[in-house]
């Protein structure tokens, strides 16, 4: 083993996964805070939603794809007077945090639009011909029927949040991608390197492991299908009884 695995030890692999877990976290949950409305908008607002708004859904769409188009890197030099003027750092882990966000709110603005626009418009429809107001279709139609894809597109984010937070080191920022770029290559540590790939490999398939499970167990087409399936053996059961007895 290197030096510098022997320096670091199990406290400093374990402030490593916490920090990636912890710039992960906070920044994907304020990201999707702003970028779920973001996308509902984008959604309502096209020539086709709920209240087409022709001139604002493009402002919104092009500040969005401009945000997306930057590469993270060149984003974060960008965002150093930015993020010295709100969070009043622009380095560690809170500075990275804040560029975090403004990477990944479009992101997931455009994941949200994407699974809104997947709800059956014959559903949205029906509620509109019974009076239902725009928030309510929203509320009670758009966010239940999208509920799994938002999900996934959550998962999604979250995992390529955490390829992001591997650039924390550009700013002084900790996490397991800080160590492996910023300590162990200077240093030739090829066992530090791949240590923090098989630990950010492991957050990333665990966090893609739940987020699909809890995707499944909130699809209705899925719980409708096992429902109809365990209503149709009671059927099949009488029908075999049937069939000996007769």
């Amino acid at each position: 083993m290197s030096r510098l695995f022997s320096q670091l030890g199990f406290e400093g692999f374990a402030l490593g996964v916490w920090e990636t877990l912890y710039m992960t976290v906070v920044s994907a949950a304020v990201a999707y805070l702003i970028g779920l409305p973001l996308g509902i908008l984008l959604c309502i607002t096209d020539r086709d939603g709920l209240k087409p708004v022709v001139w604002l859904n493009k402002i919104v769409g092009a500040v969005v794809n401009i945000l997306r188009s930057i590469p993270f890197i060149i984003l974060i030099v960008a965002l150093i007077p930015v993020s010295r003027a709100i969070v009043g750092t622009s380095i560690g882990n809170e500075a990275m945090i804040f560029m975090l966000i403004v990477a990944a709110a479009p992101y997931v603005a455009r994941m949200v639009e994407s699974s809104v626009k997947e709800v059956d418009r014959g559903v949205v429809e029906a509620a509109r011909s019974m009076g239902a107001t725009t928030f309510q279709i929203i509320r009670k139609v758009y966010l239940p029927e999208a509920k799994p894809s938002l999900i996934v597109g959550a998962v999604i984010s979250t995992v390529t949040v955490i390829g992001y937070s591997a650039m924390a080191g550009t700013v002084a920022g900790g996490g397991l991608g800080a160590i492996a770029v910023t300590q162990a290559r200077p240093s030739n540590a090829e066992d530090v390197i791949w240590l923090c790939v098989a630990l950010i490999v492991i957050i990333v398939q665990i966090i893609q492991e739940l987020g699909m499970w809890v995707a499944k167990r909130t699809d209705r087409r899925i719980r409708g299908s096992k429902k109809q399936r365990k209503a149709a053996k009671p059927h099949k059961n009488q029908d075999q009884n049937k069939e000996i007895s007769v």
